[in-house]
């Protein structure tokens, strides 16, 4: 830029201060410069040479005249030689000394003869410092003193080499030969990611940031039970069924960071890294903050102490130590002796007051007298993080004090651990935890939900007027850290004018949505929720609570009013939404923070009101009415066609020529489809990363069937909270902290979504059939498609999205072991102790555990909505060939006779089987013949004499299976009545066979497709393409390593 700036400073000053970072980089590198040359040389002459040509640089630099004095084009010569020599001092070895010395004085000469184009005062004085003149003469070569060239002349190699030298050295390195477009630097995405949100927040507007001494305290609060703490090297290496091991797995997920990490390490295999322990704990450790563990969470939230202590050596640090560097500090804290408290103690000390991290491991205390090695791993981590504090609950026996009374007691304690700073690795197995708080409890901790608990208990460890509770799948960043002072800093500010917050909003990024598709449509969903839609629910709407669990907590605020859980039984299943509720209620301030000030109003306005119910059970119930709307539309169009009023109201021409209507249903069901529901995502996008990104990114979304899954998902929504209004009680269903990557079972999936998902789905296709039958003979395909084309696509969607988005659904070979693990699971005999997961009549009982619970008023209901199929089937018997002549209520009371009979000749089949099989087999299949020939009969006769068709029999088919589930309802709602009966294991019996046939509907187009092997390629490259545009090659971490281990078999 200075060779081609034509001679003037003006012109080139300009173009350097027009970019801030430019300008920035150019005085960092300059000033590097100058500090490096003058680190090395260390000769008097060559120290005032240097001296005076710096001096005559800032001069003409000052002067605004560099250029004009001094030839730039020979810059890129200078440049080169002083690269070579960054290049001697990051390797710093003794040989390359005179080449160091040779580096130097060609520098010099080109700073002289060619920049400085033979300055007068500068080549005498180097002239001088080679020797001068001898009787009027040159002396000889010979005899001149040679710069650089003596042994004191320069410093090298450098000894000793500090951690800031090093930083030094690599930094000016990289701003010089860094070549690479902004837009590449640096490669790893999610690097790219955190710096581009890290420099786009320090534009917003934030409160400025007080010293470490005068900031607000904090405490950061995990609860942890039995997750994992860090991964063994067993845990690492074992492969699943499909032969992936975790750390398999992470080799392909992060190639370039496992790339790095050899590096780092210094190894060139993983088979290095386990020939030491130091290494085999570094390769666990990497592993581990790549999953979804304790020592993750740990480690980020421990970022935040080591933010305090950087910032406050910044604002402690005199001129010498600034210059020294932070990590030369440090290291230097760590050799001096005890005398004088060092620089870098003091740092440690103010952290140490500002920040509190208790993790509150309830069952700590039981794993250590167990010998966990979970226990052992937390140690482990209190050693690393020496501020560390563990809480857990200590259950011990001790003798009752009342002498009346004799034995023991169960006594609990709250206590508090940690592990002394002189505390090292080899000392571990000694349990060097040292006790700091020890608080006798009133009885058992945990008579509530278990997480909320965990957190009460412990709460009372913490410090300082700020609290996070972060749970332990999460993370954090050391940029983000920085920005934590600022934070609080908005506890101070009334942002309505009257209180305080109460609840500081932050935001939150999900980590996992990189590979799958599935965690990516849930990224960019919690993404636009977690922005826009707080940004919205906080202002203008001022309805926010408390959703994420990065927000802090006014300590004193919480603590003083109930806490920040409530961990009553069953209903206060989710202890966060209570914090936010508690808050409100209680006139807190809760607000949003992307650096963005927003706040409450004190006055609940009817729109308010009204915001607030949407944001509270309001989304919900819209949900659920949503679903009943489609129920309704679709019972309402069958009551119509089969009553006859459709097939009249068409023939009228206001409404068969009636256009609007027919724009206004295809309207609709775009918008069912959902495409406008990702609007709110895709203006978020938009915002952030550009409209260009938003609009591919949506376009990707449909292409990858998002629309399926969310409209899966409200399946789920609709099916539990109506669940919930009806029966009441709630359930926590651990979703799991492993990988996720991995084919589920066809069992698991119809245990999962049977009665949420496919039951409604099969009961939605039947009724669209019937709709089809009965109306297809005046209505055309095009009005059909447009009134239930939305309603098909839910039905597509409810009954084959679990298969469609599981990782290698489609594969013949996971096909084949998925119908032998459901034909074992549906026939499996369940009792006493077997599992849900290995029985279908242990799951068919599980599934009716809220019935038990219900009171009268939600039996009633279960009942008079299983009475909807009795309704069907009285509407579908009238329109049989047989019976279209007459309307007479008997037709409908034969068909229930018809039904009895089928249920009868089921269980005498039944009944003969357990009796007879076994010592009258003969005769059992003679009477089994007996019956089907006789059934044959029946419908031979049927369709001679009384016309009956084909049609006729899928009618009947479609009108008695519904009316047989309905029934199934009914019993199972009055299990005590049936069972006392003794008709139970009938209706159970009844039951398998209704669940054979829903899984072989199921079952049946899954295994078809299967057969395509291109079906299985596209499904892969649609749930993984985010990987695949990162390089990444999915099919070989489904396929593990098959191929490896049949090579070494074959070996």
């Amino acid at each position: 830029m200075a060779k081609d700036s034509n001679g003037k400073d003006r012109e080139l000053k300009k173009r350097i201060e027009s970019d801030t970072y430019m300008k920035c980089a150019v005085r960092e590198c300059y000033a590097s410069f100058k500090n490096i040359i003058k680190f090395v040389v260390q000769g008097n002459r060559e120290k005032e040479v240097i001296e005076i040509i710096f001096a005559e640089v800032d001069k003409h630099i000052d002067t605004g005249d560099l250029i004009q004095e001094y030839k730039m084009s020979a810059l890129p010569s200078l440049y080169d030689h002083f690269v070579k020599l960054i290049k001697y001092l990051l390797d710093n070895k003794e040989e390359d000394r005179d080449h160091v010395v040779i580096l130097f004085q060609d520098m010099l000469e080109v700073v002289t003869r060619d920049i400085m184009m033979e300055d007068y005062n500068i080549s005498s004085l180097v002239d001088s410092s080679h020797g001068g003149t001898w009787h009027g003469g040159m002396i000889p070569l010979e005899q001149q003193y040679q710069l650089f060239a003596s042994s004191g002349a320069i410093r090298f190699p450098i000894e000793p080499v500090t951690e800031a030298w090093k930083e030094k050295i690599k930094r000016i390195y990289l701003l010089l030969t860094t070549k690479e477009s902004a837009m590449d630097v640096p490669s790893n995405l999610e690097a790219r990611r955190r710096i581009s949100f890290f420099s786009n927040s320090l534009f917003m507007d934030m409160p400025m940031a007080p010293k470490v001494r005068n900031m607000l305290s904090f405490s950061v609060l995990t609860p942890y039970y039995t997750e994992e703490v860090l991964f063994s090297l067993r845990d690492l290496e074992t492969p699943n069924e499909d032969g992936v091991s975790i750390l398999f797995y992470l080799q392909k997920i992060f190639p370039d960071e496992w790339n790095n990490f050899l590096e780092r390490v210094k190894c060139l295999s993983e088979e290095e890294l386990k020939e030491s322990d130091e290494l085999e704990e570094e390769l666990r450790l990497w592993a581990s903050y790549r999953g979804q563990t304790l020592s993750r969470t740990v480690r980020g939230m421990m970022y935040y102490r080591k933010a305090l202590e950087l910032q406050a050596f910044l604002d402690m640090a005199m001129h010498e130590d600034l210059m020294e560097g932070y990590k030369a500090v440090e290291l230097n804290s760590e050799n001096n002796s005890r005398g004088e408290r060092s620089l870098w103690a003091q740092c440690q000390a103010v952290a140490d007051m500002k920040f509190t991290y208790v993790v509150s491991c309830q069952q700590y205390g039981i794993h250590k007298r167990s010998g966990d090695p979970r226990a052992q791993d937390i140690l482990r981590l209190m050693t690393r993080y020496p501020s560390l504090r563990v809480a857990y609950i200590d259950e011990v026996e001790e003798p009752v004090k009342d002498k009346s009374k004799k034995g023991n007691q169960k006594v609990y304690y709250s206590v508090l651990v940690k592990v002394p700073k002189s505390t090292d690795h080899s000392t571990l197995a000694q349990n060097l935890d040292q006790v700091i708080y020890r608080i006798r409890l009133p009885g058992p901790a945990i008579i509530g939900e278990g997480k909320p608990e965990n957190q009460n208990h412990a709460i009372i460890f913490s410090r300082g007027e700020g609290l996070q509770t972060i749970d332990m799948n999460q993370d954090n960043y050391m940029e983000e850290a920085l920005k934590m002072r600022n934070l609080l800093q908005e506890f101070l500010t009334k942002h309505d004018g009257v209180r305080h917050p109460s609840i500081l909003g932050l935001r939150e990024h999900i980590f996992t949505g990189s590979v799958s598709s599935l965690a990516w449509f849930m990224s960019n969903q919690e993404t636009s929720f977690v922005t826009i839609g707080q940004r919205l629910l906080a202002n203008p709407l001022r309805v926010r609570f408390h959703y994420g669990h990065p927000d802090v907590f006014d300590r004193l605020f919480h603590l003083t009013r109930g806490g920040v859980s409530k961990a009553s039984k069953v209903i206060n299943l989710s202890e966060d939404i209570f914090a936010g509720f508690n808050s409100t209620l209680r006139e807190g301030n809760v607000t949003h923070h992307e650096y963005i000030q927003v706040g409450l109003d004190t006055v609940l306005t009817f729109f308010r009101m009204m915001s607030c119910y949407f944001t509270t059970v309001g989304f919900y119930f819209s949900t659920l009415i949503t679903v009943l709307t489609v129920y309704i539309f679709l019972y309402g169009r069958l009551y119509l066609v089969l009553s006859g009023l459709e097939q009249g109201l068409s023939t009228q021409k206001g409404i068969r020529d009636n256009t609007p209507l027919q724009i206004a249903l295809a309207s609709q069901s775009f918008v069912q489809i959902g495409f406008l529901m990702a609007l709110p995502m895709l203006m978020e996008i938009g915002l952030e990363r550009g409209s260009r990104t938003a609009l591919s990114e949506f376009v990707l979304m449909q292409l990858q069937l998002a629309p399926v899954f969310f409209t899966f998902s409200l399946g789920t929504k609709t099916h539990y909270y109506g669940r919930t209004l009806l029966h009441g009680g709630a359930k926590y269903r651990s979703t799991g902290r492993g990988f996720v990557v991995f084919h589920a079972k066809f069992a698991d999936n119809y245990r999962l979504y049977s009665r949420s998902h496919f039951v409604k789905g099969l009961e939605m296709m039947l009724l669209l059939v019937v709709y089809q039958i009965f109306g297809s003979a005046y209505r055309g395909v095009l009005a059909y498609l447009l009134i239930t084309i939305s309603m098909w696509f839910m039905v597509g969607t409810w009954l084959f999205a679990p298969f469609l988005f599981n990782p290698s659904g489609f594969e013949w070979q996971k096909i084949v072991d998925d119908w032998t693990d459901w034909n074992k699971w549906i026939n499996n005999i369940g009792g006493i102790g077997v599992p849900a997961e290995k029985s279908w009549e242990s799951w068919w009982e599980e599934e009716q555990e809220h019935l038990r619970y219900s009171g009268k008023r939600g039996i009633v209901v279960e009942i008079l909505l299983a009475l909807r199929f009795f309704i069907y089937q009285y509407g579908l018997v009238y329109h049989l060939t047989i019976t279209e002549k007459t309307k007479n209520f008997l037709v409908y009371g034969v068909s229930w006779l018809v039904i009895f009979l089928i249920l009868f000749v089921m269980k005498t089949v039944s009944v003969g089987r357990r009796r007879f099989s076994a010592s009258f087999q003969l005769m059992f299949r003679l009477i089994k013949g007996l019956i089907f020939m006789t059934f044959i009969a029946i419908i031979v006769i049927l369709i001679t004499l009384a016309h009956m068709t084909i049609q006729d029999i899928i009618v009947c088919i479609l009108a008695f299976m519904p009316t047989g589930w309905g029934m199934l309802l009914i019993a199972q709602a009055c299990k005590p009545v049936v069972h006392r009966a003794g008709f139970w294991g009938s209706v159970r019996t009844l039951a398998r066979g209704y669940e054979i046939v829903m899984g072989l509907l199921l079952f049946t187009p899954v295994a078809f497709l299967a057969w395509f092997p291109f079906v299985s390629e596209f499904q892969t490259r649609m749930l993984f393409n985010q990987a695949f545009s990162r390089g990444l090659q999915i099919s070989r971490i489904l396929g593990g390593h098959r191929k490896d281990r049949s090579s070494r078999n074959k070996e």
